[in-house]
């Protein structure tokens, strides 16, 4: 009898392989058996052959349905990965065919697109046109606003930068008139420049030191410009000019 074992020509389940070989051993003993006992038993062998064929048939028959069912189960496997291959492709726009469904709803969308993007610029310019307007208003608030603070400012007097300084004018010795050198002094004059109140302070040995003071322009007048003045004008009667103290006003 031809077994169904003989059709696969590898088995990859080792449950199988474990069927073939018992079944194999079955066979062959129950062959071995049957020959050595037959010219002894007669009628007994011949009473147990159908229960061993019985079973074997039964068995391969069982065999032969899970063949069957893994056949089956392995050709859906593969129809099922050729229809994965195929909606890859179309995904992927390969040479695979969309689906109908696919198809008929590309040409919808992409009729649809130009409206929905004329309907974007027309919101854009929308936008657009009142962030300009916006713009527009801001910098001419701006412009107004500088404008008024310029005027307001120009019709503030300017501040003048003045100092408040009092020098110490000291003679060669005690035989000068300091009353003289301070007439001197007063007949200095510039743009800017006033003379303040005056004074003789004592010295050693009955020297007596001149200390006036007087209030600059700082735009106009120098006070290192002044003192040089003085030296130049006055050198017989002035030894030296020292800042006692100077102000800002």
């Amino acid at each position: 009898m031809a077994s169904p074992y003989m059709q696969d020509s590898v088995w990859l389940q080792q449950g199988k392989f474990e069927d073939a070989e018992a079944f194999y051993q079955r066979v062959q003993a129950g062959t071995q058996n049957a020959g050595a006992s037959q010219p002894r038993q007669g009628s007994a062998a011949g009473a147990s052959a159908p229960s061993g064929g019985g079973d074997a048939t039964a068995r391969i028959d069982s065999l032969e349905k899970e063949n069957k069912e893994l056949r089956t189960a392995v050709n859906e496997m593969k129809a099922l990965v050729q229809k994965l291959e195929g909606r890859v492709k179309v995904l992927e726009g390969g040479s695979g065919s969309a689906p109908a469904a696919a198809q008929t709803q590309a040409p919808a969308k992409a009729a649809a697109a130009p409206a929905d993007d004329d309907d974007t610029d027309d919101e854009v310019d929308l936008f657009g046109s009142s962030d300009e307007e916006d713009k527009e208003e801001k910098e001419r608030i701006k412009q107004e606003r500088l404008k008024a603070y310029h005027e307001k400012k120009a019709k503030k007097p300017a501040v003048i930068a003045k100092s408040s300084v009092i020098m110490d004018v000291k003679p060669y010795d005690d035989e000068t008139d300091m009353k003289e050198v301070e007439t001197l002094l007063r007949s200095i004059e510039m743009d800017g420049l006033v003379w303040g109140a005056a004074k003789l302070v004592p010295m050693a040995y009955g020297i007596q030191k001149l200390q006036i003071g007087i209030v600059i322009e700082d735009a106009k007048v120098s006070v290192d410009d002044l003192t040089e003045k003085i030296l130049e004008d006055y050198e017989d009667q002035v030894q030296s000019v020292d800042i006692a103290a100077f102000n800002k006003l």
